[in-house]
């Protein structure tokens, strides 16, 4: 089929296994709203379009909220206020190849100082008692010259699990990835999801689960969740069958590749007649992106934010033949018009939210876009000799939990082939192999020779300063994104690595393989939430009772017994550090 335009994949809040996943094309009919007086017409249109056994996709923007409630304060909109496209048939998912893209330069539309400024009127609003919490946002933009699609591809693949849409309206492109649903109305019965509290993913299983049950557990969190589960509880009264809302679950832990969110469920009956113009005027736009009360909140948003939200924070959702619906809340969303990409990030500020823990916040819930701002392979580095590879198991091993982490199809039976083949063309002596696996599972191997004495020892230098990597999942898995290592390639060829330290001071790792260290008699190395690759060697060394995990900080190394670089192609070689 041509180049859709549109695509959906949407998990079942019910949660049996089922999802929305399909591909459009040429749509047979598209209604745009670009005045309030216009949105409720456009949701009919859509309406009756489905129940006339068509698939209806679209969205609704923030700045539509005065076609519901003339009390709802916005900017200005420059773009459609609703957007909404039917189809006669839906045609499979496509399978796609690896993206390719000119990388994205994300630049925030507002600094720290603005930041903080920003909130400290929201907790003067909040002392006043004019709300109890705000929703405070503000786009990131980035040129972007590439393929709609492609972006996409890669945006998804860092949310795999949630409400995915792409939607291309000829005017603009939406990309929306988002984890939270709006509402789901089937059969009479409407759920509706906020998301409300954040925390960010830990380094290792145990750091995790941490966060996870402090997210959990915390009373600031647990409050913020409940405001938002309030809000949307009076919401739905106004179409609920009497006594029919309940919250069937609170503060539940999701867990997202980049943070934890937390979630409650709010569910009701609707009323007999109950249109999806009398749902949008009852729930549009949701609390957990405005705050309570909502009036007041969004006149707070108003008032703070600089531009106009546009789809992020509205909704986008699928009404489909058989007459349910459902939409997601646009967060982790980006909007592509005019060769520029932009995406909201925000968080809800309550009385109690420092500038620190929610500047730290956004920072986290951006994650996703620098995992997709620019493609990537994921990398092995092995040995082969005399037509074998040392240690194949274990590379292959990193590099499954590599692909599950980032979302990359796994088939270790074609990675295999595509080794041996490597291995039946270089039969003798000792080769570097390279393998690649790219966005779409393709795999590739590389094979460059290398000299088959390994140096007795070598000289190292000190990195200056810190390793910074745009995520910490570059320091944890190999990929091709390894420009944070290239800003420390030596420059002396006399030198043949540089050791690196993180900002709390503590060694990690050399750019091209793990560290031991000799300190008080025993072998040490770095343990892994220092911020470094696992390598191959390195585990056979802890497994084999050769290293231990200690912390080690830079100012140990001048006590340091000895010094060692190690990997899997060329072993474990003794160091000399040299300063600087």
């Amino acid at each position: 089929m041509p180049a859709p335009s549109a695509l959906i994949d949407f998990i079942d809040p019910h949660g049996s296994g089922t999802r929305t996943r399909l591909a459009f094309g040429t749509p047979e009919q598209a209604w745009t709203a670009r005045t309030a007086a216009e949105v409720p017409a456009v949701l009919e249109a859509a309406q009756q379009a489905a129940a006339a056994g068509r698939w209806c996709v679209g969205f609704v923007a923030y700045e539509a909220a005065p076609a519901f409630d003339a009390a709802f304060e916005v900017h200005p909109s420059c773009g459609p206020l609703a957007w909404f496209a039917a189809f006669d048939d839906a045609a499979p998912w496509p399978d796609g190849l690896a993206p390719a893209y000119p990388p994205l330069q994300w630049e925030a539309s507002i600094g720290r100082a603005g930041f903080d400024a920003a909130l400290a009127r929201i907790h003067q609003a909040i002392a006043d008692g004019e709300v109890y919490q705000v929703n405070y946002t503000a786009a990131v933009r980035s040129p972007h010259a590439g393929a709609a699609l492609e972006l996409f591809r890669a945006l998804h693949r860092t949310q795999p699990e949630g409400y995915a849409a792409f939607l291309d309206t000829g005017e603009l492109q939406v990309l929306s990835v988002s984890p939270e649903l709006f509402f789901d109305w089937r059969d009479g019965r409407l759920l509706c999801r906020p998301m409300k509290g954040t925390a960010l993913r830990g380094a290792t299983p145990e750091e995790d689960r941490a966060r996870a049950e402090a997210l959990r557990t915390t009373e600031k969190e647990r409050a913020e969740n409940l405001m938002i589960v309030d809000l949307i509880r009076n919401d739905l009264s106004r179409i609920a069958r009497p006594f029919s809302v309940r919250v069937p679950r609170l503060f539940h832990t999701q867990a997202l590749p980049t943070v934890w969110q937390m979630t409650s469920d709010v569910m009701a009956e609707t009323r007999p007649g109950t249109t999806l113009r009398d749902v949008f005027a009852a729930l549009f736009p949701c609390g957990s992106v405005t705050g309570a009360p909502k009036v007041r909140a969004m006149h707070w948003i108003r008032a703070l934010e600089r531009a106009p939200r546009g789809v992020y924070c509205g909704a986008v959702g699928v009404l489909r033949p058989d007459g349910s619906a459902t939409f997601n809340v646009p967060i982790r969303t980006v909007v592509l018009q005019d060769g520029q990409a932009q995406c909201g990030i925000g968080s809800g500020i309550t009385a109690d939210a420092g500038t620190d823990g929610e500047w730290a916040e956004w920072g986290g819930k951006r994650r996703f876009l620098e995992l997709a701002r620019q493609p990537f392979r994921l990398v092995e580095t092995l040995r082969l000799e005399d037509g074998r590879f040392r240690a194949e198991a274990l590379h292959l091993q990193r590099m499954a939990a590599a692909a599950v982490h980032f979302g990359y199809p796994w088939d270790e039976a074609r990675v295999r082939g595509a080794l041996q083949a490597l291995a039946a063309a270089h039969p003798q002596g000792p080769w570097r192999v390279r393998l690649l696996l790219d966005a779409a599972g393709a795999a590739q191997a590389e094979a460059h020779p290398m000299a088959a004495a390994v140096p007795g020892r070598v000289t190292v230098q000190l990195a200056r300063e810190p390793v910074r990597a745009a995520l910490p999942d570059f320091l944890r898995y190999k990929t091709t994104r390894r420009e944070h290592y290239e800003v420390h390639a030596p420059d002396d060829p006399a030198v043949f690595d540089t050791l690196l330290w993180n900002a709390e001071g503590e060694v990690t790792e050399f750019t091209r393989g793990n560290v031991a260290v000799r300190l008080d008699g025993r072998w040490v190395t770095p343990p892994l939430r220092c911020g470094l690759l696992g390598g191959v060697a390195r585990a056979e060394a802890l497994r084999d009772g050769r290293l231990a995990e200690a912390v080690v900080r830079v100012e140990d190394l001048a006590r340091a017994e000895g010094l060692a670089f190690l990997s899997s192609l060329r072993g474990w070689i003794p160091a000399m550090l040299r300063r600087h």
